[in-house]
């Protein structure tokens, strides 16, 4: 097979083989194990794409509405990026994910470079979004990269580019999540607390520091009744 096959393809290609000898029939055998350990592989793969998405969908990011980015890389930029405060500005988050270009000048003549700094792993992440976009002859991004070779930028010159736009707008989409996240780190989870009341005016207090020791609880007894009862219960107790 000149090219990749799936399992399907190469279980149906070892039925067809009929081996005839000891050599062969061994070869055989091991191709069947290892074919046996992908289908494995393969069902766990599916199995945590599974998880992950739940995962990703269960954090209420909106990293998925940008063209190209599915649980995969949302769930790399999440993990990664732990948190947009780091990046006061889109210009540091590029530079962080190693889509911000190096300016190599020489003279008068710009020229700008592959940044090789950065997380890699985020970057890889988005250099696959890119590759999807460019991929799907609908999508904005497949514009984007179309308008900068008519510029006469090379290929790769014009996917670098389309990769900031994604930085770019995975910023966006991070500060947008950011903004509507409540205290507790959910989303929503102020706006809640509050419409239903769980939000407490002050804070609880101690039993010891609610009422006098020994002393029980009278109701409508205001603060300077209590301070009465116990400036009274301690002239009690000096007089014995």
């Amino acid at each position: 097979m000149p090219d990749e096959i799936t399992a399907g393809q190469a279980a149906r290609i070892l039925e067809q083989v009929a081996p005839d000898g000891a050599v062969a029939q061994a070869r055989c055998e091991l191709a069947a194990e290892l074919l046996a350990d992908i289908r494995h592989l393969d069902a766990q793969r599916r199995e945590v794409k599974k998880k992950l998405a739940t995962a990703v969908k269960a954090s209420g990011t909106s990293l998925t509405e940008v063209f190209g980015v599915g649980p995969v890389i949302a769930a790399t930029v999440i993990g990664d990026v732990v948190t947009v405060a780091r990046f006061p500005t889109r210009d540091r988050f590029a530079a962080y994910n190693g889509t911000a270009p190096v300016e190599v000048s020489s003279g008068e003549k710009k020229i700008y470079r592959l940044s090789l700094r950065g997380n890699r792993r985020l970057n890889h992440a988005i250099h696959m979004a890119a590759i999807t976009q460019i991929s799907h002859a609908h999508s904005q991004g497949r514009a984007y990269y179309q308008r900068k070779l008519a510029e006469g930028k090379t290929c790769k010159e014009a996917l670098r580019c389309l990769k900031r736009r994604i930085s770019d707008a995975i910023y966006a989409r991070l500060r947008a999540d950011a903004r509507t996240k409540g205290p507790g780190g959910q989303l929503g989870s102020h706006s809640v607390s509050r419409a239903a009341g769980l939000t407490p005016r002050a804070p609880a207090l101690r039993a010891s520091h609610s009422r006098a020791q020994g002393q029980p609880t009278i109701p409508g007894r205001t603060h300077a009744a209590h301070a009465a009862a116990r400036a009274s219960a301690r002239k009690a107790r000096r007089a014995t």
